[in-house]
């Protein structure tokens, strides 16, 4: 992401993860750690969706943590079809989360179905996230688990990939509220900087 993105490797089911961490300037507030869009179509740590999260993160104080899926850039083994890569997310939490610490989970559309069934297991094992963050969530595509009600939710309003009105279907049983981003796409082409603030906006100061 800059000059100071420190790569590095952690142990998973599969083999080996590529993580890239970024620091926040002063003692971090808690771990960040991002899920990245679908393997199999391109998705990679360094999507600028990804990315775009990663900066909002660390303006907010926490250290963020990018990290390739199983059979993506360094990361071995290859694609599970979500199980897997759920545990490919819950191996990265538990090799940059300190015991206790507050931990915010995010993901952009398939990297927002692994980050809601993960956060659904820290949950039931007694860690929950502190706040969850789902953009385009994959919600036509994959099995979403129920998330925490203070969860961000924001999507496109012209997605061509995930319709909003799917992601309505998931969210409304829930009674959780959709942030729509009017005129965007899957890939909020053009309005990053919008994206961006809507995360920070999202945090006390």
């Amino acid at each position: 992401m800059n000059a100071h993105t420190q790569r590095q490797s952690v142990a998973g089911r599969s083999g080996a993860i590529e993580c890239a961490v970024d620091a926040p300037t002063g003692g971090p507030r808690g771990v960040a750690v991002v899920c990245h869009p679908h393997p199999q179509h391109g998705g990679t740590m360094d999507n600028k969706v990804v990315q775009t999260l990663a900066r909002a993160f660390v303006l907010r104080g926490y250290t963020a943590v990018r990290f390739n899926f199983r059979g993506v850039g360094a990361s071995q083994g290859a694609w599970a079809e979500g199980p897997g890569e759920i545990d490919d997310a819950l191996a990265v939490v538990a090799a940059f989360r300190a015991a206790g610490q507050p931990l915010v989970l995010a993901g952009f559309s398939f990297g927002a179905y692994v980050a809601s069934n993960v956060a659904a297991r820290l949950a039931a094992d007694g860690a929950p996230v502190e706040r969850l963050v789902l953009i385009a969530p994959a919600a036509s595509r994959f099995d979403m688990a129920r998330v925490p009600p203070d969860t961000l939710v924001i999507h496109g309003e012209s997605d061509d990939v995930v319709p909003l009105a799917a992601v309505f279907d998931w969210a409304r049983p829930q009674s959780l509220p959709v942030t729509v981003v009017p005129g965007a796409g899957h890939f909020f082409h053009g309005q990053l900087p919008l994206l961006k603030s809507l995360v920070v906006g999202a945090w006390p100061r």
